[in-house]
């Protein structure tokens, strides 16, 4: 029997009606012979309602931090109640639910008598949601005849100490699913755990970063040698660009690795940037599901993805990007200026999405505004510097872009209306990326894909599915 990691998104857990759906394809996957692993988010805003009961609460705000928990109590009850019948089993999970609000809330009231709030208990606090979701869920299973069994990720996975962004540590991840998870599958259960949360060595729990829980999907994955992953979400797979944008964007059906790692990491919100990796390690195809219509195939990432007779696969966009421009006449020709300058970006530790440079001029690329100050500060020791923010990143991927003649000529004849401030085509043979106002990104998102995907493959993209849509 084939294994396989399940992980469902916040909208696929967000009520009881979407958790009931949740069970059935779990139970779908048990009765055709697989041997699922769940892993779940918090429902959905959760998170960010943890984030404002913490922001709340070291504003010194108590009543206000102690209230958005009261609702998020209630919610959870409320939903336990309607999932689960039996009153003994529901007396359970109710008294459960009662115990991690009384935590919380003791946690709460304690940052608001301190009034500052580390990352350390930033982590702590919005560790509820999964640390609830995933307890509530097992139970539900148990109830819809899923031979289900809770178990805390943070026993699994096993983290550095970088609160709010932890580094998983893989050695001591495989050694637990081996040890703690790899009995229980073999027993026929199927663990239940949340995802996005770990701890440190000391026991201490951390998180992944925001959309981590996908990454905890991949690394369970990964550490069980499982046979797939499953990514299951509420739209029906990777599409050529965003549908908001563009009404016809098509679902891509079979996508490489590193065609999709680019475009996570370029904008597109369907995968967390770190999501495949483990899974590309250890060559584990990943699919991306629909759990509101799971009779859709989704898209399928496999490491060699078949040729694709249209020059691109798809069109990410990132947005709320600054342009910093830092110029040093006096450093012509000076050894180390590069070094210099990134060095600053290191500092901070402030990513940068694209560069471009001249002997004396350094353009970069960044989506952390709260560090520009500081680091433009730094920075005009060595230069002169200045910034623009309001930009967008148009990332489009593809196979052997540099190898095709004159496709950069098509790409900017397609947008010749729009003013384009940085391109990029860099190492990568896969992906082309411009910089462009904010304000015109949608308008060029649109005249690329009408330009690019008026006569998709069919065998790479549904185009049935658009055709459908067009007769009706």
């Amino acid at each position: 029997m084939s294994l396989v990691v399940m992980k469902f998104g916040g909208t696929s857990v967000e009520d009881a009606a979407a958790i009931t759906r949740t069970a059935g394809i779990v139970a779908g996957r048990v009765a055709a012979g697989k041997r699922p692993v769940v892993v779940v988010s918090a429902m959905s805003k959760v998170t960010d309602q943890l984030l404002a009961c913490a922001a709340a609460a070291s504003r010194g705000d108590r009543t206000g931090a102690l209230a958005i928990s009261q609702r998020l109590r209630s919610r959870h009850r409320d939903t336990a109640a309607a999932l689960i019948k039996d009153a003994k089993n529901c007396a359970t999970i109710q008294t459960a639910i009662e115990r991690e609000f009384e935590a919380l809330d003791e946690v709460l009231r304690g940052l608001a008598a301190i009034l500052e709030l580390t990352p350390r208990i930033s982590d702590l606090i919005v560790s509820y949601g999964e640390r609830l979701s995933s307890a509530m869920i097992a139970e539900a299973f148990k109830e819809r005849e899923i031979n289900s069994i809770h178990v805390d990720a943070r026993e699994i996975i096993i983290t550095d100490s970088q609160y709010q962004k932890a580094i998983p540590q893989d050695e001591l991840i495989d050694e637990r699913c081996t040890r703690l998870v790899r009995p229980l599958i073999d027993a026929g259960l199927v663990p239940v755990m949340g995802g996005f949360i770990g701890s440190n060595e000391a026991g201490i729990t951390t998180t992944l970063g925001r959309g981590g829980s996908d990454f905890t999907g991949a690394l369970i994955g990964g550490a069980l040698h499982a046979d797939a992953i499953e990514i299951w979400t509420d739209v029906n797979g990777i599409m050529t660009t965003d549908p908001r944008i563009c009404p016809d964007a098509l679902r891509v059906k079979e996508i490489s690795f590193e065609e999709a790692a680019e475009l996570a990491y370029f904008g597109a919100k369907v995968l967390h940037p770190a999501t495949i990796l483990p899974a590309v390690r250890k060559n584990i195809p990943v699919l991306v599901l629909n759990s509101k219509n799971p009779a859709n195939e989704g898209t399928r990432i496999i490491s060699l993805a078949p040729h694709c007779r249209s020059p691109f696969k798809c069109i990410a966009l990132k947005r709320k990007l600054t342009i910093i421009d830092v110029v040093a006449s006096r450093m012509l020709m000076t050894h180390g200026y590069l070094k210099s300058v990134f060095d600053i970006f290191d500092k901070h530790q402030c990513p940068v999405d694209m560069v471009s440079t001249s002997e004396v001029s350094v353009s970069v690329t960044v989506d952390s505004t709260d560090k520009l100050p500081a680091i433009a500060d730094d920075l005009s020791k060595i230069a002169d510097v200045k910034y623009e923010g309001c930009k967008a990143l148009v990332c489009m991927v593809g196979e052997d872009i540099r190898g095709q003649r004159g496709i950069s000529a098509q790409v900017f004849a397609a947008i010749k209306h729009v003013n384009v401030r940085m391109i990029s085509q860099g190492a990568s043979e896969i992906n082309m990326s411009f910089m462009i106002e904010e304000s015109d990104a949608e308008e060029a998102v649109r005249s690329l894909h009408a330009y690019f995907f008026k006569d998709p493959d069919p065998e790479i993209f549904d185009v049935e599915a658009r055709n459908a849509t067009v007769a009706q």
